[in-house]
């Protein structure tokens, strides 16, 4: 039986790690596809076109967004971006898991679409440790951390609309744990639908 992808979708607190932990899922594990946003912004030196971003123009960007060509978009600084739907499912039916890292209320929007979409939220061990991660960056003022913490107070009230969170403690532990749940994720009934039914018809012939 060839085994279709899962469509990924993870969130979680501005960190929370979920950037160091999708690099290291990909460096693990060959079975994965991170989703390629589409953007109407120009590429910026040394980015390449169908690598960091799809670029397209602001006219081939609505002309998707009519054809229904998008899994989720939003504009940002005056460009659009959104998922691709087309490339998410060729490497879907390719077998690939495509992860797709968003935020809450665009995580919820793709699971209407792909109602067997896995959702995953990454959270540190403790808010403590997320305001010292975010103090750790160097890059950020305390007032963009307290922003970062008073937004991570807001999604945190929609955490329970995830199939699974996913704690961010020692990165290497994590990642095993991510790509087992993944790989449970797969034997779920409602990812095995076609299986099933067969088996099914399969029965009553024998």
């Amino acid at each position: 039986m060839k085994r279709k992808g899962i469509l990924i979708v993870v969130s979680g607190f501005s960190g929370a790690g979920k950037g160091t932990l999708m690099k290291k899922l990909m460096e693990e594990y060959d079975n994965y596809a991170l989703s390629i946003s589409m953007t109407t912004r120009n590429p910026r030196p040394g980015e390449e076109d169908g690598r960091e971003y799809f670029f397209v123009t602001r006219e081939q960007f609505e002309e998707k967004i009519g054809q229904d060509g998008l899994i989720e978009y939003a504009g940002y600084c005056g460009n659009y971006y959104g998922t691709p739907r087309a490339y998410v499912e060729q490497q879907l039916e390719a077998g690939k898991d495509v992860i797709l890292e968003i935020e809450i209320q665009g995580a919820l929007k793709i699971k209407e679409k792909f109602p067997t979409a896995l959702l995953l939220f990454v959270m540190p061990p403790s808010a403590k440790e997320l305001r010292r991660r975010l103090a750790g960056r160097g890059t950020e003022t305390q007032e963009v951390i307290a922003q970062r913490m008073h937004r991570a107070i807001e999604e945190a009230q929609g955490i329970e609309k995830y199939d699974y969170i996913v704690i961010n403690d020692q990165l290497e532990e994590c990642v095993r744990e991510l790509h087992a749940l993944i790989g449970a994720a797969h034997n779920t009934p409602s990812r095995n639908e076609e299986f099933i039914n067969n088996m099914r018809e399969e029965l009553k012939t024998i």
